[in-house]
């Protein structure tokens, strides 16, 4: 997946919002086919989101599709949708086990065998029940397919019988067990929607929080909320400086042959090269760029 600082739920059934899904700023967008869109509008909604990605595809960005889940009636016809549209990811929610994902690509391949079309580059699972966050790792390294998990945080407590607040301590051993097993897999951690939708100061908070934490980025539940998380989610150019300094250091211990160096007083290990190379990748700078 390419940097996914912002993921952008837009309705399925708005074909206003599909049709301008390329001019808000967000680095991927999600076609949302469950929870946005009421039961006796599923079929109208597919229809829509297929056509948008046969004919309105947003110029250079992923388009992922937010299926109904595995419980339901809808989720195959969602399936043949995402594939013969050529969806670039399907995003499959409630997802509690991890032959859910087994399942997940049986069906990809039947729809690609029978129908035409591509089979999607993956999939990207929410995870947002207490059964699903007792085996969040064993889902995470289940199957090749899977790039991503996002942290359902509302039907999460709403199971729990927690009240959702601004400041997200409800949420807090949620989110970190899930970033554990994302990195631990090497997919990526996608951090819940802040579902306080005026209150920005908040926003810039949680957001700032989410990303001090580790998480690659945040689904985003308004277009008024993508500016802000992309601010977040992007290195600073005093970061990103430090960054290059880091890495401009160790390549000339490197050449002269030494086995430490220091720049301003730190020492430059491992470690923080590493922590180096990963905000210029925030950034977007080709790893062949890096010093």
């Amino acid at each position: 997946m390419k940097i996914c600082r912002t993921l952008l739920f837009m309705p399925g059934n708005n074909p206003g919002m599909l049709a301008s899904a390329g001019a808000l700023g967000q680095d991927m967008v999600i076609f949302d086919l469950e929870d946005a869109v009421a039961q006796t509008e599923k079929d109208a909604a597919r229809v829509l989101v297929r056509h948008a990605l046969r004919y309105a595809r947003p110029e250079g960005m992923e388009v992922i599709v937010r299926i109904n889940d595995l419980g339901t009636a809808f989720w195959r016809e969602d399936l043949i949708a995402c594939v013969t549209g050529e969806a670039d990811y399907i995003m499959l929610p409630k997802c509690n086990v991890p032959e859910d994902l087994a399942t997940m690509a049986n069906a990809m391949q039947d729809a690609a065998a029978n129908h035409g079309g591509r089979m999607p580059k993956g999939v990207l699972v929410i995870i947002e029940s207490p059964l699903g966050m007792e085996n969040v790792f064993a889902i995470a390294s289940g199957h090749p397919l899977l790039k991503g998990m996002l942290l359902g945080a509302e039907d999460l407590t709403a199971d729990l019988g927690a009240k959702r607040t601004p400041k997200g301590d409800e949420v807090l051993y949620a989110r970190s067990r899930l970033l554990m097993a994302c990195k631990a897999a090497g997919v990526k951690a996608i951090d819940c929607p802040f579902p306080f939708v005026n209150d920005i100061a908040g926003l810039v908070t949680d957001a700032a929080f989410a990303a001090q934490l580790g998480f690659d980025g945040k689904a985003v539940i308004s277009p008024h909320h993508v500016h802000i998380v992309n601010t977040a989610f992007s290195p600073s150019a005093e970061q990103r400086q430090w960054a290059e300094r880091v890495l401009a250091a160790a390549e000339r211990a490197k050449k002269e042959g030494k086995g430490a160096v220091s720049l301003n007083g730190m020492m430059i290990d491992l470690p923080v090269i590493k922590r180096a190379e990963n905000i210029l990748a925030r950034a977007g700078v080709p790893e062949s760029c890096h010093a």
